[in-house]
């Protein structure tokens, strides 16, 4: 399987939690090519590259050369460039590789994704999840923010699976930098909202509960569900639990879902050493 992550050096530890996680909810014999993009290289590189070799995976960093590769889309400490790079990713990946599995670094996996990474991608560029809640009124909003009307929702872009056979027919960095140009001011979530405004049309919606759940709103999938995805049928089910948000349970004053968990296996992954 093939993974792929954008990150800075501030994500080194946080991206070997993710790949702990993936490894202890594997099946022993799965094989994994994990790719990083950044600009520029990191600095924790060999240390990472002697992480992945523990695990039994194989670390190939793609490193941005060009430093203006959007150089005019807006950016703030909550959003580096990196998070842009996965929007052009087919452009720096070996062209022989069909499907990717790209994952921000502040998710863990907790059971097996060996059937999501095989779904028919069903003529789509790209397979995410939307975050709903108690009431469309986001969705609603995103919809008239960007007019993407014709798409079933705002899609989240922190797990997304990618169909590059089909996505390096069709997405064009001329048409990401002139969204930028015509659009950016009013972005809010930037690379989801490029995102969702080209390609939200071409995305196949799979469950957030299962494959994307924000653990910010676990109230709110406990009510929505009429009690059926609690705590047990997490544990259970859900694939990948994702720590949106400026609150990360890593840092002391976390107070949301899940601490716990994500200590757990930061803990075991950093026992890990060359």
């Amino acid at each position: 399987m093939n993974l792929l992550f954008s990150i800075d050096d501030h994500y080194f530890q946080q991206i070997k939690t993710t790949l702990w996680s993936i490894k202890q909810n594997s099946a022993p014999q799965q094989q994994y090519d994990v790719y990083v993009l950044q600009h520029p290289a990191l600095s924790s590189n060999q240390e990472l590259d002697q992480f992945c070799r523990q695990l039994q995976m194989r670390y190939f960093p793609i490193v941005i050369e060009d430093a203006q590769l959007f150089a005019q889309a807006p950016t703030s400490k909550r959003y580096p460039l990196t998070i842009y790079y996965r929007l052009l990713a087919h452009n720096y990946l070996p062209t022989n590789i069909q499907r990717i599995l790209y994952l921000d670094a502040d998710i863990l996996c907790i059971n097996d994704f060996s059937q999501f990474y095989q779904l028919d991608f069903q003529n789509n560029l790209y397979a995410a999840a939307i975050h709903s809640g108690l009431t469309d009124l986001t969705s609603v909003f995103n919809k008239v923010r960007l007019d993407t009307y014709e798409s079933e929702g705002y899609y989240n872009s922190g797990v997304l699976l990618m169909n590059l056979a089909a996505i390096r027919q069709t997405v064009t960095s001329q048409d990401i930098f002139q969204t930028i140009n015509n659009l950016g001011k009013f972005f809010l979530l930037p690379d989801q909202d490029i995102l969702n405004y080209l390609y939200g049309k071409q995305i196949l919606t799979v469950p957030d509960e299962l494959y994307n759940y924000d653990t910010r709103k676990k109230l709110i999938y406990e009510t929505t569900s009429g009690g059926q995805y609690n705590l047990p049928w997490v544990i259970q089910h859900t694939v990948f639990l994702h720590y949106c948000g400026k609150d990360k349970p890593w840092q002391h004053t976390y107070k949301s879902n899940f601490r716990e968990l994500y200590l757990h296996y930061q803990h075991q992954a950093q026992q890990i050493t060359p």
